[in-house]
C-alpha cells in the first residue's frame, strides 16, 4: 500500500505536492469513488485510480547503469548539448541521473525514474560508498592521503575520503583510488586542490557493490534485480 499522492507521482501524473492539489480539487477517483483524504492509501496492483476520468497506471521502474563519457553533462533541461540522457533510447529520455558527475569526469552513474531509489543512493545519511580513480599531476604522498581521510576544509566545507590508496606515483604523475560516502560537489577534485595538485582524469569505477567493469564509454545496461537488492539491502 502506498499513499495516493506518491502513487500519482510514480505514475508520472504530477509531483507529490501537485498531486495533493489534484486530490483536493476532487479530480481523483479510487475504484470509482472520489478521493477525499490526502493520507489515503491505495494498492497499486488491485485498486483502479483515475484522474479526470482517465485510468492512471504505474510506470515500470527503470534502473540503468551508464558509463558517462568525459564532456557529457548530467542536466536534463535547457539547450545543453551532450547530455547523458541523449545516450539512452528515446523512450527513456525522461530518466534522471542519480547524483552527478561533473562535465570533465567520467565513469559509472545510475539513471532511474524511481525517486525513492534516487534518494537512498544520494542522501548522506545512507552513506553509499563510491570509488574513484584519479590521475593527478605531480607526486602524491602518503601524508597527503592521511590528510584526505582525516578531512580537509575547502570553501568552508569539510571534504573527506573514507579511504585513500596510492596506486602508482612518480615525480610527474600519480594514480590514486579514493572511496567517498557523502558526494559533495567536486569533492575529489577539491581534496587534491587543497594540496596544490590538479586532477587530469577522474573516473568513478564503483557505486556500492556495483562496478563499472568493462562497460564502454557511452554505453549502458539495466541493473538486475539482485543488483538492486544488493544496493538497497545494506540500508
Amino acid at each position: 500500500m502506498v499513499r495516493l499522492q506518491k502513487y500519482l507521482a510514480e505514475a508520472g501524473v504530477a509531483s507529490r505536492r501537485a498531486g495533493e492539489q489534484i486530490i483536493v480539487a476532487g479530480r481523483v477517483t479510487v475504484n470509482g469513488q472520489t478521493a477525499s483524504q490526502l493520507g489515503m492509501k491505495v494498492d497499486p496492483v488491485h485498486d483502479h485510480v483515475a484522474v479526470d476520468g482517465r485510468l492512471v497506471k504505474p510506470r515500470r521502474k527503470l534502473y540503468i547503469a551508464l558509463h558517462k563519457p568525459r564532456g557529457f553533462v548530467c542536466t536534463r533541461g535547457g539547450e545543453v548539448r551532450d547530455r547523458i540522457g541523449d545516450l539512452l533510447p528515446e523512450e527513456w529520455r525522461g530518466l534522471f541521473s542519480v547524483g552527478r558527475l561533473d562535465c570533465q569526469s567520467e565513469g559509472l552513474i545510475f539513471m532511474t525514474n524511481d525517486g525513492d531509489f534516487c534518494l537512498k543512493m544520494t542522501h548522506p545519511r545512507y552513506g553509499i560508498p563510491r570509488i574513484y580513480v584519479a590521475s593527478v599531476e605531480g607526486r602524491v604522498t602518503q601524508d597527503m592521503l592521511n590528510k584526505f581521510t582525516a578531512g580537509l576544509v575547502s570553501d568552508g566545507q569539510t571534504v573527506r575520503a573514507r579511504r585513500a590508496r596510492l596506486l602508482t606515483a612518480n615525480n610527474t604523475s600519480s594514480n590514486v583510488e579514493l572511496e567517498l560516502a557523502e558526494g559533495k560537489n567536486r569533492e575529489v577534485r577539491r581534496l587534491f586542490e587543497t594540496q596544490g595538485l590538479a586532477v587530469r582524469r577522474l573516473q568513478r569505477v564503483q557505486i556500492g557493490p556495483i562496478k563499472l567493469g568493462e562497460l564502454p564509454p557511452g554505453r549502458w545496461r539495466t541493473l538486475t534485480q539482485p543488483e538492486i537488492k544488493s544496493l538497497l539491502g545494506s540500508l
